[in-house]
C-alpha cells in the first residue's frame, strides 16, 4: 500500500456555494497545519470543524476563508488521516488551495484513488467501491436505491457466505486428495453444493432487471412522416422538446432525450420519418433514423390511425424485425372509419419480435400510461417493476459475468459429485467458482482489473 499523501478537488469544476479540497495520507494533518490558520488557536481534533484561513506557506498571504474538517485514521473514508478544506466555490480559491497542498508535499490523486485506498485498507469491498460510483451516476430513484443497497454490503454478504461454504468444501476435498491415508470425517458435499448453487441462481435471476435499472435502454421512435412521433416524444417527456407541426418532414434529424419511466432511465430517440424522398437533406435524416434504429434496444413503431396502413408502414415494420418492438396505433382520436382493428394489423405484420400493441392519442392522453407500462414491462423482460423497499438486484455487468461463471463451475461440480467423478476434478471446479465469486468482492482480482475499475471514477473520489 502506498504511504504517500494524496490531494484532489472533490467538488465539480465551476462556480458553486462551496469547493472542497480533500487530502488523505500519513502527512495530511501535518500539511494542513502548515496551510491553515484557525481563528481560535488549539489542536486540530477529529470530527471538529475549524474556522480560519488557508494561507500560502511561503508568502503568508491569505488564499481563502475556509472551514477545515479533520478525520483521523482509522475512522475516515480511506482509513487514513483525512482533511477537507471547504473553501468558497470559485475556481481560483479552490485551485490555489490545491496548489498549496501540492507545494506542501502532497501528490495529486489519481482517478478514484481515495475509494481505492478505502478498498485496499479494508473499509469496503470491491462491490461496495463500485457502488460508490453508481451512487454518483444514478439517474433515477430506483437506480440510486440499488446503488445504496449495494454500498450497504448486501451483495458482499451474500457472496461471502457462499465463498465460506466453498472454502470449507475445497479444504475437505484437498485433504482427501493429498492425504488419502488420513482419516477425515466425511462430509455430505451434495446438499451444500446445491444450496450454494441456489443462492447464485437467485442472484442471477434478478440481474437482467438490475442491469436495466442501472444502464437504462435506448428506444427509437420510428414511422412515416407526420404519424405523431415528435408529439409522442413530447408526451413521454412531459415537455415540448421536439418541434411539432402539421407539415410532414418537420423532423430532419434524430433528437435524444432521457425520460424516467418507472425508475428506468430511457433514452427516447425521435427520428425523421422514413419514406422515399428526393430531398438531399431529408435523405440524410432518414439515414440517421435507420442508424438510430439499428443501435436501439427497442423500437416504438408508430402507425397513423387517421389513415389506412400503407406499404411504407409495412416496410418500416420490417426494419424493426430484429429487435423488440411496440406497435403504437397513434392519433386514436382521429381514427379512420375504415381502419382495421389493432389486432388484425398486428397479425398482418407477422413481426417476429412484436412485444405489445398500444392505441394512443397524444391529443387526449388516451393510452399513454398504458404505453409507458408496456415499455417498462418489455424492458424488464415481463418482471414486475421494482417495488418500494426492494433494492436487492445485481446491477453491474461485471458482477453478472462473475456470477454466471460461478454458476457454471458449481453446476459442473454438483454434476460431477452426483456422478462420482474423481475428487480432484471436483476441487478444480470449486476453486474456479471461488475465484469467480472473489472477483466480485475483490479477493481474487489483479492490479490490471483494479486500475480499469477505478479509472472510471472522477479525481477526488
Amino acid at each position: 500500500m502506498e504511504q504517500d499523501t494524496i490531494v484532489a478537488i472533490a467538488t465539480p469544476p465551476g462556480e458553486g456555494g462551496l469547493g472542497v479540497v480533500r487530502m488523505s495520507g500519513p502527512e495530511a494533518i501535518a500539511f494542513a497545519s502548515r496551510l491553515f490558520r484557525p481563528v481560535r488557536p488549539g489542536p486540530l481534533r477529529s470530527y471538529r470543524l475549524r474556522y480560519g484561513h488557508v494561507v500560502d506557506p511561503t508568502s503568508g498571504l491569505v488564499i481563502d476563508e475556509a472551514l477545515l474538517a479533520v478525520m483521523r485514521a482509522p475512522q475516515s473514508f480511506t482509513r487514513e488521516d483525512v482533511v477537507e478544506f471547504s473553501c468558497h466555490g470559485g475556481p481560483l480559491p479552490v485551485q490555489q488551495t490545491l496548489q498549496a497542498c501540492l507545494d506542501a508535499g502532497a501528490r495529486l490523486a489519481r482517478p478514484g484513488e481515495f475509494t481505492l485506498r478505502a478498498f485496499l485498507n479494508g473499509r469496503i469491498d470491491l462491490s461496495q467501491a463500485e457502488a460508490t460510483l453508481d451512487v454518483i451516476r444514478a439517474q433515477t430513484d430506483a437506480g440510486l436505491a440499488l446503488a445504496q443497497a449495494q454500498l450497504g454490503g448486501w451483495l458482499a454478504r451474500e457472496v461471502r457466505a457462499v465463498r465460506a461454504v466453498l472454502l470449507e468444501l475445497l479444504a475437505y476435498v484437498t485433504v482427501i486428495v493429498d492425504f488419502p491415508e488420513d482419516e477425515v470425517e466425511p462430509q455430505d458435499i451434495g446438499p451444500r453444493l446445491r444450496t450454494s448453487l441456489q443462492t447464485v441462481t437467485s442472484l442471477l435471476e434478478g440481474a437482467p432487471q438490475g442491469l436495466v435499472y442501472r444502464h437504462g435502454a435506448r428506444v427509437a421512435i420510428v414511422g412515416q412522416p407526420n404519424v405523431g412521433k415528435s408529439s409522442l416524444l413530447n408526451a413521454l417527456l412531459r415537455s415540448d422538446r421536439a418541434i411539432v407541426t402539421p407539415v410532414p418532414g418537420t423532423t430532419r434529424d434524430t433528437l435524444e432525450e432521457t425520460a424516467n419511466l418507472n425508475g428506468i432511465p430511457v433514452v427516447l430517440i425521435d427520428t425523421a420519418g422514413i419514406h422515399a424522398s428526393n430531398d438531399l437533406v431529408e435523405r440524410l435524416g432518414i439515414e440517421r433514423s435507420r442508424a438510430a434504429l439499428a443501435q436501439a434496444d427497442l423500437a416504438l413503431l408508430v402507425f397513423d390511425a387517421s389513415r389506412p396502413v400503407e406499404d411504407e408502414d409495412l416496410m418500416i415494420a420490417r426494419l424493426t424485425a430484429d429487435k423488440p418492438t411496440l406497435l403504437v396505433w397513434n392519433k386514436l382520436d382521429q381514427q379512420h372509419p375504415a381502419a382495421p382493428s389493432l389486432a388484425s394489423i398486428a397479425a398482418h405484420l407477422e413481426h417476429p419480435r412484436l412485444a405489445a400493441t398500444v392505441a394512443t392519442s397524444v391529443a387526449t392522453g388516451e393510452g399513454l400510461e398504458t404505453l409507458v407500462q408496456s415499455l417498462v414491462q418489455v424492458l424488464l423482460g415481463g418482471h414486475a417493476p421494482l417495488a418500494a423497499g426492494e433494492a436487492r438486484l445485481v446491477s453491474n455487468p461485471r458482477h453478472h459475468d462473475a456470477l454466471r461463471r460461478a454458476y457454471e463451475y458449481l453446476a459442473a461440480a454438483l454434476a460431477g459429485w452426483d456422478a462420482n467423478d474423481p475428487t480432484d476434478l471436483l476441487g478444480g471446479d470449486l476453486l474456479a467458482a471461488l475465484n469467480a465469486l472473489g472477483e466480485i468482492t475483490g479477493e481474487s482480482v489483479g492490479d490490471d482489473l483494479l486500475d480499469l475499475i477505478f479509472s472510471q471514477f472522477c479525481i477526488g473520489k
